[in-house]
């Protein structure tokens, strides 16, 4: 069987501004007054049916109630060419039917894997989208069936050109013409969309949840030129908005300065990069651009948020060995920028439900992976963050974040140190060095608090937190567990002891795979 591999192109052509912050939400903004709720937006999970051999139709509508009940309105289906795949997502589209949910899907072309060299090529992916343009439970935009693709930026169908060979054999095509609204995560620089008319309806920018211009020598060159507001612990973006009464500047600021503490200033000033909207802007620029081109029809976008990144195959299988920086808090930030600004972003697309060879599935580990990545993957749960999900991807769909219904602690941390030695025949990841030793918490408070977070009996800090939500840290050293509580007039709320994690001092082989756990009042 034919198992998906993604190659990342990180976009070494397009120029990363220094200056451009994520945009933290405080509480004492008003979200409904900044946004327009009324159109409608949807989020999506990004389905990677190339790990879906065994799936059965349960399977399928496992996933589903899962998604939908925490936030997520259909899944990206993430095929290649194998029979197996075409398939599975027949048997996803069904299951979707039988849900009664409207949990939507729509086909995400893996062109990484498709052949697209022949005009035969194309006719076999008319054939795969006409199959579902129809369907009840097929996304929708714009009247239109929605179909994205990964890459595709080298394909030619024949052609003398990639927007003819996409223009001429599939979105103009007869066949398909009038029927989908395209919106591909073409590996290109922006600017060059207006070469796109008559092809792209839309754009996914699959990079955006990462700050993927932060490599090694781009952190150090950061720290070194940094200013003061570089460094500013207002940067972290610490509280999120809630609709209780707004908080306290020296609340915040004192949550600030205190995980500003533990992050130190090096790694604070990554901080600005990330949950940036650099590169949005720039795709959205090049949108602008197209659609002037293109007879000034509005052009969609499609984000992503992820909330990790790493990958660790060696030579003899996919040869793929790195990290994104996905430190301090980066799905919780990520997730604000595009809340704040959620009247550009007319889809967001988690990045992944389970894509387990790069470590950045928020759903259950189940189906199938490459033999390889199980060794990073098994015990690491990440079904965790779905509970912030569904908090995020309401805020974002509504324009008004939900109140929290129940405290709640979601921790995570890797499972060794960044700079620990390992008799691992694959090499630690490609920029492991812009990473830190610490156990990163989000609390979900129903009112003020105090949180205590410990990784040792010697190691334990004390935060007090407002209602609402606020992205905490503590260090850690190998050897080390980790713990939180939220207590409360006295009395323990919530007590999160997670079983399975110790900071192992002497691991065998490198993991850079996060272990997330959660706990939730009764």
């Amino acid at each position: 069987m034919q198992l998906r591999t993604k190659f990342l192109s990180l976009l070494t052509s397009l120029s990363f501004g220094i200056s451009s912050f994520a945009v933290p939400v405080q509480r004492t903004q008003a979200l409904q007054g900044r946004q327009d709720a009324s159109t409608t937006k949807f989020v999506v999970a990004h389905h990677i049916v190339g790990n879906t051999f065994p799936y059965t139709i349960q399977d399928w509508a496992d996933d589903i109630t899962l998604a939908h009940a925490s936030g997520i309105d259909g899944f990206a289906l993430n095929l290649g060419p194998d029979d197996f795949q075409k398939a599975r997502i027949a048997d996803a589209y069904q299951a979707a039917q039988n849900s009664g949910l409207g949990f939507k899907m729509f086909l995400s072309l893996d062109m990484s894997v498709f052949p697209c060299a022949t005009p035969d090529d194309a006719q076999a992916l008319r054939t795969l989208v006409n199959t579902y343009v129809s369907h009840p439970n097929q996304l929708q935009f714009n009247s239109k069936a929605f179909v994205s693709t990964f890459a595709g930026e080298s394909c030619t169908f024949g052609q003398d050109s990639v927007p003819d060979g996409w223009r001429s054999q599939f979105t103009q095509n007869p066949d398909l013409q009038g029927k989908i609204f395209f919106a591909p995560s073409f590996f290109i620089d922006p600017a060059t969309f207006v070469d796109f008319t008559g092809v792209m309806d839309g754009d996914f920018n699959f990079n955006s949840g990462w700050p993927i211009q932060v490599t090694t020598a781009f952190a150090q060159n950061a720290e070194a030129t940094a200013t003061p507001a570089d460094k500013d612990p207002s940067n972290l973006g610490i509280v999120t908005d809630s609709p209780a009464d707004a908080v306290p500047d020296p609340t915040i600021s004192t949550l600030e300065n205190a995980v500003a503490a533990v992050i130190g200033d090096q790694h604070l000033a990554l901080s600005k990069f990330i949950g940036s909207t650099d590169t949005d802007n720039q795709h959205l620029s090049g949108l602008a651009a197209l659609s002037a081109a293109d007879g000034g029809v509005k052009k969609g976008y499609m984000a992503a948020v992820a909330p990790w990144f790493f990958t660790h195959f060696g030579a003899d299988s996919f040869n793929k060995n790195f990290i994104f920086l996905d430190d301090q808090h980066l799905y919780a930030k990520r997730w604000d920028s595009l809340i704040a600004q959620r009247d550009l972003f007319d889809i967001v697309e988690i990045v992944t439900w389970n894509d387990y060879g790069e470590s950045h599935y928020v759903g259950p580990i189940k189906g199938d992976q490459p033999p390889q990545s199980r060794v990073w993957t098994d015990g690491f749960d990440h079904t965790a963050w779905l509970e912030l999900t569904q908090y995020y991807a309401t805020a974002y769909k509504t324009g008004s974040f939900p109140e929290v219904p129940k405290d709640k602690i979601v921790m995570w941390s890797r499972p060794h140190s960044t700079t620990a030695q390992a008799p691992d025949p694959v090499p630690q990841p490609t920029n492991f060095e812009i990473l830190q030793d610490a156990v990163w918490a989000i609390v979900m408070t129903t009112a003020p608090a105090s949180v205590v977070l410990s990784t040792s009996a010697t190691n334990s800090l004390t935060f007090q937190v407002p209602a609402g939500v606020s992205k905490l840290a503590i260090p850690i050293a190998p050897g080390d567990t980790m713990s939180g509580e939220i207590q409360r007039d006295g009395q323990t709320v919530v007590s999160l002891n997670p079983s399975g994690f110790s900071f192992n001092p002497n691991p065998q082989t490198f993991n850079f795979n996060a272990f997330v756990a959660s706990a939730t009042a009764p």
